[in-house]
Parts: C-alpha cells; structure tokens; sequence
C-alpha cells in the first residue's frame, strides 16, 4: 500500500477524507494534526495493525448497516401485518356492537312479549276462575256452540257413511243394469236369427229402452177381420216362442192393435178394443202351445187403434207387438230402501 508525501498509508488518507465529510470542521484540523505526529512517529508494525482494525471496522460498519436495512424491511412488514390486523379489530368491535344491539332489542321484544303473555295468561285464568255472569254465559254459549258442531260432524260422518253405501248400492245397479243389457241385446239378436225368414215381410225386430220390440203387421198373422192366425203367423210365432223359452226372468206383453176402421155390424166382437184384445189372446195361446214359455211371465192387452204406429197408414196399424222385457223385481230390491 503507498503512503503520501506525508508518511501516511493512502488508506488512512482516504478514511481521514471520509470523516472529514461527515463531520464537523472544528473536528478536522485537530483530527489532521493527530495523524500527522502519528505519521512520524508511529513504526511501521503498528501501523499495519492500525490499518487491520480498520479494515475491520469497515468490515463491521458494512455488516451493520445489511443488518440495519434488514431490520428496517422487516419493521415495514410488521408494520403492514399491525395495520391489517388493527383494521380486523375494527370490523370485530363493529360487529360485536351491531350484535350487541340486535340482541338488546330482541331481549326487549321478548320480555314484552312474555309479560304480554302472562297478561293473557291471568285473563284467561281468571275468565275461566271468576264469577263473571257474562263471562260464564260466554263459556256456556261457547260449549253449546262445541256441542252443536260436534252433532253436526257426527251427522256428517253418518251421511257420508250412507253416501258410501248408496255409491256401493248404484255401482252394483249399474253393473247389473249393464248385465241384463247385454242379455237383452244378445237375446235380440237370437230372435232376429229366429225370425230370419219373416223379416222384411210385415215383421220387424228392435231395442230400445231396454226392451225388445217384435212387431207383426196382420197381414202376416190374420186374413182379414179373423182373429184366428193362420199358418205362416204360426211358423213365425213358434219360432220366437222356441227363441225365448229358456230365458226364465223375462215377462212377455202381448199388445194387439187396431186401425180407425169401425167394426162392422154382425161381427163377432163388438168394437176394435175387443178385436185387439182377442188377436193378442189368439197369439198368447200360440206362444204357450209352441214352447215351455211359463204362463205366469205372459200378459195379453188390447190397445184398440189408440197408440198407431203410423196415423197415415192404417196398414202398419193393423198389428200385434211382443215386448219382451227383463225381469226387474230383483234391481227393485236394491234400491226400494233409498
């Protein structure tokens, strides 16, 4: 290392400078003065060791001030972390004040409200307790009031058990009605094949209203003014008797019926009531002869010419109608109670 004109090592000038620099002027001077008389009389060993301690203290210097700037970023991040967690305690002493108002106004309400309800509470206690005239005549009227709905549920519940059971009763009707309406159409149609030969030749066949209609015009059964069937009406009355003689709970209305025509003196019946009557008693007769029919299910009638089938043509009035209808009696038993 050189040293100055002076005798002083270059280093030991540059530091001489630098605290120069930072330091007073009153502190040069003497400073230079010191360094000078120790130039001249300080050996050259204690020097060196002069000069290793001051490397050292730079040294030391530098160390401290990577120390110091360390501890000053590590100040900054505390002083972040502190800031957040002041602004936490913030918010938590915000909430814990709305919380605590909330709960001071819902005790409030709730003690209003229990003593509200206690209120009530000895009201009752002492509405049902007291010797209050108009308040016994309130519970009396309010348990005449119970005793009144309890009856009308009770009657309610036995309407309806009965609704049920009448509901029951016309399902079963039903059920039977649509029964005998399928044996009615299925024995139509074994009359009609029955009758196959005759139809379209003064007979015909139809249903309606549950019951099967067999319509003769009298040219097919009777020569004119006779109330004798002759042989054709025969074959075809016996055919029908022979179709429906096994059903056992049908009824037979024998109808006989007559046109506007009056009846001629001498004749052997006095007016068309009587021949109507008798042509239908002619083909009861018939029907019984023919098959096992029973009697008791056969019913004659005369209609005289007071229900035509066709006031414009005495032809088609001139007839005798079978109605054969089902037997009732036992969908009467289900309904005569109601």
């Amino acid at each position: 290392m050189g040293r100055g004109t002076t005798g002083v090592p270059g280093d030991l000038w540059i530091f001489i400078v630098k605290i120069a620099m930072n330091h007073p002027r009153n502190l040069v001077l003497p400073l230079l003065a010191a360094v000078a008389i120790l130039s001249a009389c300080v050996p050259a060993r204690k020097y060196e060791e002069l000069n290793s301690r001051f490397k050292a203290m730079q040294e030391n210097e530098s160390s401290a001030l990577a120390k110091a700037q360390q501890a000053e970023a590590a100040l900054k991040d505390q002083q972040v972390t502190l800031d957040d967690l002041r602004r936490r305690q913030d918010m938590l002493e915000r909430d814990t004040l709305t919380l605590g108002t909330s709960l001071r106004r819902m005790t409030h309400q709730y003690d209003k409200i229990n003593s509200l309800n206690n209120e009530l509470l000895e009201k009752y206690n002492a509405l049902l307790s007291g010797g209050n005239i108009e308040n016994r005549k309130l519970l009396t009227d309010l348990e005449a009031n119970r005793l009144k709905l309890q009856n009308k549920e009770d009657s309610l519940n036995v309407l309806s058990s009965s609704l049920q059971d009448r509901e029951a009763k016309l399902a079963t009707l039903q059920a039977e009605l649509d029964k005998k309406d399928q044996a009615m159409k299925a024995l139509k149609d074994r009359v009609s094949q029955a009758l196959t030969g005759f139809e379209g030749k003064g007979l015909t066949v139809t249903q309606r209203d549950g019951q099967i209609y067999v319509s003769l015009e009298n040219k097919l059964l009777f020569p004119s003014g006779s109330t004798t069937v002759d042989a054709k009406g025969r074959e075809a009355l016996s055919n029908l008797a022979k179709a429906i003689e096994n059903e056992k709970d049908l009824n037979i209305m024998v109808e006989g019926h007559t046109d506007t025509d009056k009846v001629l003196p001498g004749a052997p019946y006095k007016d068309n009531w009587d021949l109507s009557v008798l042509r239908a008693t002619s083909v009861v007769r018939i029907l019984q002869e023919s098959s096992k029919v029973d009697p008791k299910r056969i019913t004659a009638a005369g209609k005289g010419e007071y229900e035509p089938a066709d006031p414009n043509d005495k032809a088609k009035n001139r007839r005798i109608e079978i109605v054969l209808a089902p037997d009732l009696k036992g969908l009467y038993e289900l309904v005569k109670d109601h």
